[in-house]
């Protein structure tokens, strides 16, 4: 099946009627210039390889997703293995980040040991490197959730695969399990050889927000995107992670807010607090822009 783009009345379509809705979230969930439409896939790229149907506003309503609650609200995250300062994204960063993205507390558990006894392990035949079952890991999450999780995910320098048939992938998470695991692995030039650039801790660290806030998305009940340029699109390669936005579209920008409920405005503003402080002058400048069209007539 060849993937199509939806066209403009889809897009609105699955953003949904906002008609009854407070004129500050009117502003925040229509369309504007700053969101960009689903790109035709190349050869390789996840919609050209796996082509969805997509996920609309109703669909997510009516697929009943976990929401935070009084018992389960916090955001727990467990690094797994080796995260060894010299070769990882700060933690403690990528805590903030979770924080602001969600406007939930997180909290870090202390690393989880790699136990081959518990972790099923292979070496990839292209790349020479350990790889380690996805499953296996969701399966231990599972067993050591916290009580107040809304959901617990595991954070690794190793690299992972979901099954056999697989290559590696980037991160994984079970909708309804809440738990998740993603890997940095793939984010750094270490891993095909290369030297490590003046800027290696601010790329490491952008991928690895990217790719946090898109599995805890799922954790959400967010499906893969097709209706904007979005953080929650699938990407088959690193080129098509990196030319993703780290922000959600309309349609998954309501979803979140709809499990939520949070400040529209002060999450933007969090969010642009710490782009400037990371150093990310891209997401500092669209922000900007998106508080002006949200407070144009506030």
């Amino acid at each position: 099946m060849k993937f199509n783009p939806p066209g403009e009345k889809e897009r609105l379509k699955a953003i949904g009627s906002i008609e009854k809705l407070p004129e500050i979230l009117k502003r925040a969930f229509k369309p504007s210039a700053q969101y960009e439409p689903m790109p035709v896939p190349m050869p390789g790229d996840w919609l050209y390889e796996h082509p969805e149907n997509g996920q609309t506003f109703t669909d997510f309503i009516n697929s009943n997703p976990n929401r935070p609650d009084k018992k389960r609200n916090k955001i727990y995250l467990r690094p797994l293995g080796d995260f060894s300062k010299e070769r990882s994204p700060s933690i403690e960063k990528l805590k903030d980040y979770t924080s602001a993205y969600f406007c939930l507390e997180v909290e870090v558990l202390p690393t989880l040991p790699i136990k081959e006894d518990e972790l099923t392990t292979r070496v990839n035949l292209y790349t020479k490197m350990e790889q380690i079952l996805t499953t296996d890991i969701l399966n231990l999450l599972k067993k050591n959730l916290p009580g107040d999780a809304f959901c617990l995910m595991a954070i690794t320098m190793e690299d992972l695969y979901p099954a056999p048939s697989w290559n590696f992938v980037f991160g994984q998470a079970s909708l309804k399990g809440r738990v998740g695991v993603y890997s940095f692995a793939r984010y750094g030039p270490a891993f095909y050889g290369e030297k490590r650039g003046g800027n290696y801790k601010k790329l490491l660290l952008w991928r690895s927000c990217k790719v946090l806030v898109h599995e805890i998305g799922h954790q959400f009940g967010l499906e893969h995107c097709i209706f904007y340029s979005c953080v929650m699109n699938g990407s088959n390669h690193l080129q098509e992670s990196d030319a993703r936005p780290i922000h959600l579209c309309p349609v998954d920008l309501r979803k979140l807010y709809y499990s939520i409920g949070f400040d529209i405005v002060e999450r933007y503003k969090k969010l642009q607090q710490f782009y400037e402080v990371c150093g990310f002058q891209k997401e500092v400048k669209w922000v900007r822009e998106r508080l002006r069209e949200v407070l144009r007539d506030g």
